[in-house]
């Protein structure tokens, strides 16, 4: 299920990200490593997470994935392993949806959220980004989950 479809202003904020290339069967034996890694980073250092753990594509492509699995933080990252800082992306028009069911859904909710920004007339921006607004420990229930999904409007 998605919300209505909204058009909003972004803000850069500081993260930790490690950056990712692969193709998109490789996705689900990198991201668990990845979240652990950052989360980790970011918590020895006592500067977060300060907002929910998001991934930035900046490419959308159907058979590869280039991104980023980051969280955003309350101070200066000291870099370690793969862990670098980052920001949050930032735009002055981002067509915005909230989608509410489990991350399997999240494939057939970014088409449809594409559909949205056609119908409403937008032409999208080469990158998107998805914010998980629950965590899967504290909400069980996949149905529950919501994952805001987000994409520049050129």
């Amino acid at each position: 299920m998605l919300s209505p479809l909204s058009l909003v202003r972004t803000e850069a904020v500081p993260a930790a990200a490690i950056r990712l290339t692969v193709s998109r069967d490789q996705i689900q034996e990198v991201m668990c490593p990845a979240i652990t890694e950052v989360i980790d980073a970011v918590l020895a250092q006592g500067i977060g997470p300060a907002g929910p753990l998001y991934t930035h594509h900046f490419r959308v492509d159907p058979d590869r994935f280039d991104f980023e699995v980051a969280v955003p933080i309350s101070g200066p990252l000291q870099a370690v392993g793969r862990v670098v800082a980052t920001e949050t992306p930032a735009a002055d028009r981002v067509a915005r949806v909230i989608y509410t069911g489990p991350y399997e859904g999240l494939e057939a909710a970014w088409g449809d959220f594409m559909g949205l920004i056609g119908e409403a007339g937008h032409q999208p921006g080469p990158n998107a980004w998805e914010s998980y607004l629950t965590d899967p420990a504290d909400t069980p229930n996949p149905a529950d989950h919501r994952t805001e999904l987000n994409r520049p409007i050129l």
